[in-house]
């Protein structure tokens, strides 16, 4: 035997086992509490752990168990809480896609309550049937499977909360509180609806009416129609006439003629013919004699339509749709003008048109047996026609336009053109709208064609908008029916692009852009891109800048900064349409620029020995100018005082750095300037002073035993020179005098000690700031009389002047005296006798003995020695032009002479000058055998 071990927690649990072994678990009254909602019996002793519910809380439990001997533990669960709220309300709708068979149900659950699953209970006929759904996304779920045509009632919503304990799952189902639903899914509608109009004669129509009045089973609507359900309840049921079905031999009853035939009664004494008469209306005057006959008017009747036969057929719905039947409607102009139903069984309709229009008929499945709303098919199974007050049939055009294309003629005109069409039409119709007419707002709208379906007989479309997009259908017209409309055809026009395209430079790293778009072009947005060699990617691109919604002004700017200075650069300008895809024009607006260069910065300047190092900075610290249009730099000193006032050079970009000679003791503006092909940036000037430089050549001439000449060179800028003579030794009886002041580069300085020695030094000044003194040595002579050996007489100086005296051996310098003194002291020399200036002349190698050399020279008037320094400034003014007409006199020195060396054609390269020639008379350095190569031009 079984023994039971009954341990009780919390409350007192019955357990026992009958003779079969089986252990028996009862709920008492105090088990069950309420706030139960589940009971289970837990049954441990097994290798596995068993739980049973209880499925009804008044039966016991039976459990079979497995082993005997074994000590079981059984315990009571029990499942606290509440059972999920349920559905506060319901609803379902058709499912678009397929209204037959699907539906949506859309359930309002209760706030705060989790559930699983939800259980949904329906009525399908007689039967009842659930099924448990939990795909439900806010409460709405599709479900595909439901019947067409078929009544579902008492369709009911309950939650359900599901949960596994010791592997049994639990679950809790909540109430029903929501009005139950009831749906009729939508039938299919009839299949291969045909129809045939035929052109009947009178008596073939009375004919057929009497035999139309014998079926029974077509309802005739005459008075009131029957209620119906209608897709658009908005239709007005203006006239109902008699319908009716003719037998096999009516259909097929060929047309007779419209005109009466003799022998039938006349219209008069057929009371059923007489149809749409003019009842004249009843006068009652009280003028006299009214009582006399007045003729009545013959009312004019209108022209009927020869009595027309519209036969219809169909078959049954394809199953397994439910329905009751069939209604027929038919709408003139619009209108329903009739409308019958016939059961599930008649499959024809026929009715008789009297009256021209555009006739739509349609045939729909209908359902409506069982509790829910009755429901038709939903299908177009409709076809339409026209008939014509002659008696004309036109029928509809099914068939779409095939092969509708479009092309461009210009940008405002297009031709339309399609395929031949199968069916006969009397017409088309071309349809055009503009997609992008509308997208931009009203004060911006660039187009005012086609904004609203426009429609033309003509294949030609004129005045299209560049940069529109415009949608394009052709429709097949038959009298007032019109085909399905063609596949739209979508054309995008491009816009024109913009122009006059300009740049206008801000400074190194800004420009602005402007350019006028044309008047007539309709798009959405410009977009400026820039095209450059970046640096740091290695690679030019294009990129957008920048894009500027389109605006009614037809002139637009835009500032483009952040450029790199001296940089090639290209700007492009496109149009962007309002189509999708949108339409981009044009590349051919586009206007390169290389921007302004940046300003160098000086950062140090050096000058020594005559030349001035200037060192100069520009960008970045370690820019690169190896993509740069860069040219090159302008190293410019503009003085203040000098001959030459400017003085520039060109240095390689590469290099920052420049060298300019530059004359001392002058003020210079200095400036570095970068150079591109199209502008230049100048660096802030810089303003420096060079120190005026020492006299160059010092030299004493004539000295005589009271005074000497000293001569120098000027080297710079000078505005004048001060002269100091000191003895070298001290004495009382040598005094050293007061500095002399001049603006010549020669001075007379007298009253010297003769057979002295003296110190003498000459000072630059310029700018009040003074130069290093240039010094020399000069010694006064004694009452001597010297003896010159190449002069024709002997000359002693008692006879000369002291003041004329000139020691040429002291002018000499290297044999020769310089040239720039030949040419000033020439003139000087015709003051002295001619036994003092042969030596002279032979140092220009004139031969003074010749019987030319002195013919051939024009000599000026002479000059006293003491005005010397008058004479020579102003010989020297307008740019020394009075010592050029001297020098011109010089051009016949040398002709007497050979020169034969120096016109060989090897040695013409060697002469600096073509009409300074050098003569035989030179010297010969290092001679060497070949006596063409002898010549050494020192002609400079």
């Amino acid at each position: 035997m079984t023994r039971g071990c009954v341990f009780q927690v919390s409350w007192a649990f019955q357990v026992s086992t009958n003779q079969e072994g089986l252990i028996v678990a009862a709920l008492e009254r105090g088990d069950l509490q309420d706030n139960v909602t589940a009971y289970a019996v837990q049954i441990s002793g097994e290798p596995r752990l068993v739980l049973v519910p209880f499925i009804n809380t008044s039966e016991p439990l039976l459990f079979n168990v497995s082993f005997h001997g074994l000590c079981y533990t059984v315990g009571l669960l029990v499942k606290l809480g509440q059972k999920p709220l349920p559905v506060r309300a319901a609803y379902i709708s058709d499912y678009r896609e397929a209204p037959e068979t699907g539906v949506v149900f859309d359930i309002d659950p209760p706030i705060r309550t989790v559930f699983s699953r939800v259980n949904i209970s329906y009525t399908e006929g007689l039967e009842r049937r659930s099924m448990l759904y939990k795909d439900f996304y806010k409460g709405k779920t599709v479900f595909k499977h439901w019947l067409p045509g078929v009544c579902y009632r008492n369709i009911t919503f309950q939650l359900i909360s599901e949960a596994t304990a010791l592997q049994t799952a639990l679950t809790s189902h909540s109430d029903v509180s929501h009005r139950p639903l009831h749906h009729r899914t939508v039938p299919f509608p009839p299949l291969n609806v045909s129809h045939r109009v035929l052109t009947l004669s009178r008596r073939a129509v009375a004919g057929g009416r009497e035999a139309a009045a014998r079926q029974e089973d077509v309802v005739f609507e005459e008075e009131e129609p029957t209620p119906r359900v209608s897709f658009n309840t908005t239709q007005n049921v203006t006239d109902s006439v008699a319908v009716g079905n003719g037998s096999r031999a009516e259909e097929e009853a060929e047309p007779q003629s419209y005109w009466l035939d003799p022998t039938e009664i006349s219209p008069a004494d057929r009371d059923e013919e007489f149809v749409n008469a003019v009842v004249s209306e009843y006068e009652d005057s009280n003028e006299p004699g009214s009582a006399m006959a007045v003729p009545a008017e013959v009312p004019v009747l209108p022209t009927r339509l020869p009595p027309v036969l519209l036969e219809l057929r169909w078959l049954p719905p394809r199953p397994p749709t439910s329905y009751d039947g069939f209604n027929v409607y038919i709408y003139r102009d619009g209108n329903s003008t009739e409308m019958a139903t016939v059961d599930e069984n008649t499959h024809e309709f026929f009715t008789e048109l009297t009256e021209p229009g555009t006739y739509r008929v349609q045939v729909t499945t209908l359902s409506s047996s069982g509790d829910c709303e009755a429901r038709e098919s939903s299908a177009d199974t409709g076809f339409t026609f026209y008939l014509s007050p002659s008696g004309e049939l036109l029928e509809e055009l099914r068939e779409r336009p095939q092969g509708v294309s479009v092309r461009l003629l210009d940008s405002s005109t297009a031709a339309v053109s399609w395929a031949p069409s199968a069916q006969n039409h009397n017409g088309s119709l071309v349809s055009v709208l503009s997609t992008t007419c509308l997208k931009p707002s009203l004060s911006q709208r660039m187009e005012n064609t086609y904004c609203s379906e426009e429609n033309s007989t003509s294949d030609i479309i004129s005045n299209l908008t560049p940069g529109a997009q415009y949608r394009v259908v052709v429709y097949h017209t038959n009298g007032p029916l019109t085909s399905p409309p063609s596949e739209p055809v979508i054309i995008d026009i491009e816009p024109t692009g913009v122009r006059e395209l300009a740049v206008y430079p801000l400074g190194p790293t800004a420009v602005v852009l402007s350019w006028q778009r044309p008047y007539h072009v309709a798009f959405r947005k410009y977009i400026l891109q820039t095209f450059f060699f970046n640096p740091v990617t290695l690679a030019s691109e294009w990129t957008t800048y920048y894009e500027i919604a389109a605006t009614a002004s037809v002139i637009a700017t835009v500032r483009v900064t952040d450029l790199l200075p001296a940089w090639y650069y290209n700007f492009r300008v496109s149009m962007v349409t309002w189509g999708d895809p949108p339409l981009t024009c044009c590349d051919s607006s586009m206007v390169s620029f290389v921007t302004a260069p940046e300003a160098p910065h000086i950062s140090s300047v050096d000058y020594s020995q005559g030349v001035l190092a200037v060192r100069w900075t520009y960008g970045e610290l370690f820019i690169d100018l190896s993509h740069s249009r860069m040219l090159h730099w302008q190293v410019e000193a503009v003085g203040k005082k000098g001959p030459q006032r400017g003085y520039s050079v060109d240095v390689t970009r590469n290099a920052m750095r420049a060298s300019l000679p530059l004359p001392p003791g002058d003020i210079y503006n200095l400036t570095v300037t970068a150079c591109t092909e199209r502008s230049r940036n100048t660096s802030v000037p810089n303003i420096i002073k060079l120190e005026p430089a020492p006299p160059r050549l010092l030299l004493a001439v004539n000295a005589t035993h009271s005074s000497v000449t000293l001569l120098w060179s000027e080297d710079g800028v000078v505005d004048y020179y001060q002269v100091l003579c000191r003895p070298n030794w001290a004495s009382k009886e040598l005094k050293a005098g007061e500095p002399i002041t001049s603006t010549a580069q020669v001075l007379t300085v007298s009253g010297l000690v003769p057979s002295s020695s003296y110190n003498c030094s000459v000072t630059s000044f310029s700018y009040s700031s003074a130069s290093r003194p240039a010094r020399i040595t000069v010694t006064t002579a004694a009452f001597i009389v010297k003896v010159l050996s190449r002069c024709w007489c002997v000359c002693v100086c008692v006879n000369c002047s002291a003041e004329t005296f000139v020691n040429f051996a002291s002018f000499e310098r290297d044999g020769k005296l310089p040239y720039n003194w030949r040419r000033s002291l020439f003139a000087f020399l015709t003051l002295l006798p001619s036994c003092l200036w042969t030596d002279y002349l032979l140092a220009f190698y004139i031969n003074p003995w010749s019987k030319t050399a002195l013919k051939k020279r024009k000599l000026t008037s002479p000059v006293q020695l003491d005005d010397f320094e008058a004479y020579f400034k102003d010989m020297s003014k307008d740019s020394a032009y009075k010592f050029s007409l001297q020098f011109e006199e010089l051009k016949s020195v040398g002709l007497d002479l050979t020169h034969d060396a120096a016109d060989l054609p090897v040695n013409r390269p060697k002469n600096r000058y073509t009409n300074i020639l050098p003569c035989e008379s030179g010297p010969s350095l290092n001679p060497v055998p070949d006596p063409d190569r002898v010549l050494l031009n020192s002609d400079s």
